[in-house]
């Protein structure tokens, strides 16, 4: 772990760097607060902070104040290193924003003890961070493909139509349906129907530009938000989707098996103020007119003038 050391005190600085170095941290130094507030900028900047209370430029106190005020991530525990010893001042200490504190001189089994307890409180941080990412996955990524769900993919289109709206720009949508997809699961059960779905997601994304949306939309629909992207480059990007799964045949658990999938594709172009769920439904109308055309079609429809949202 790397540790900051800020002192102006070149002999506790380098008396603090020994002890460190020799417990194998990896070890910062700063004379002064200023220098201590540039490391701590840094995107690799040290996660444990042992900041003397009174430097030149910005005092232990000032920083406390400072990085908590940022509340930046991952979190930096602080150790305020002080001569001072009166109880009021080790409270407005631990008010600033430190999170333990040593006390000059200090003592190396002290010190080794109140370093474990910044790595316990750093580990437990991890972690925490963590979860909450695990969180906002489940929250937002469909659990069998990985793509955007469908609460996610919604929220985008909304934000996607308003920038459109803003800007004036063309904005592509594709709502895609895997034929006699219940065929599948009926005939060689549902392991077989959820390896579809994830080679379908694979083979979509495959095809897609980095700033489109794909979305496990339902059941075997999947939304694609295109943006800047006409009726005849949406319709395009639909085509070439519907080729990326006649490619190969898809590998189920039973063995290959063809698989094809029909598509529907609408646009807003610039200047119609319309709402995603009018968009939604032109895509699904043109999605229904591939698939009573004989499936593995794609279709294009503009958008219902009717249907705008103002």
């Amino acid at each position: 772990m790397k540790v900051l050391i800020a002192d102006d005190s070149s002999v506790s600085r380098r008396l603090l760097e020994a002890t460190l170095v020799r417990w194998n941290y990896e070890v910062e130094v700063a004379c002064d607060g200023e220098a201590a507030w540039e490391s701590l900028q840094r995107a690799d900047a040290p996660l444990l902070a042992i900041l003397d209370w009174m430097m030149p430029g910005r005092t232990g106190l000032e920083l406390c104040h400072l990085i908590r005020q940022k509340r930046q991530e991952p979190y930096t525990y602080i150790i305020l290193l002080t001569s001072k010893g009166l109880k009021e001042d080790l409270i407005a200490g631990m008010e600033a924003g430190a999170d333990d504190y040593l006390v000059k001189p200090f003592d190396q089994h002290e010190l080794k003890v109140r370093l474990r307890a910044g790595h316990r409180i750093l580990d437990l941080q991890r972690e925490l961070v963590s979860a909450r990412e695990a969180l906002r996955i489940q929250a937002t990524r469909d659990a069998l493909t990985g793509l955007w769900n469908r609460r996610a993919i919604l929220e985008i289109l909304d934000r996607e139509l308003a920038r459109s709206q803003r800007e004036g720009v063309w904005l592509g949508l594709v709502l895609a349906d895997i034929d006699h997809f219940k065929t599948v699961n009926d005939t060689w059960g549902h392991a077989a129907g959820d390896a579809v779905l994830r080679e379908a997601g694979r083979r979509m994304g495959a095809q897609i530009r980095p700033y489109d949306a794909l979305a496990r939309y339902g059941g075997e629909e999947f939304l694609l938000i295109l943006p800047g992207c006409d009726e005849f480059g949406a319709l395009a990007q639909a085509e070439r989707l519907r080729l990326a799964f006649m490619a190969d045949p898809f590998a189920l658990p039973h063995g290959d098996a063809a698989v094809t999938a029909s598509f529907g594709v609408t646009c807003v172009p610039p200047g119609l103020n319309i709402a995603s769920e009018a968009l939604i439904h032109s895509a699904d109308e043109a999605l229904y007119q591939a698939k009573r055309g004989g499936r593995n079609a794609t279709c294009s429809l503009p958008c219902t003038p009717t249907l705008a949202g103002g």
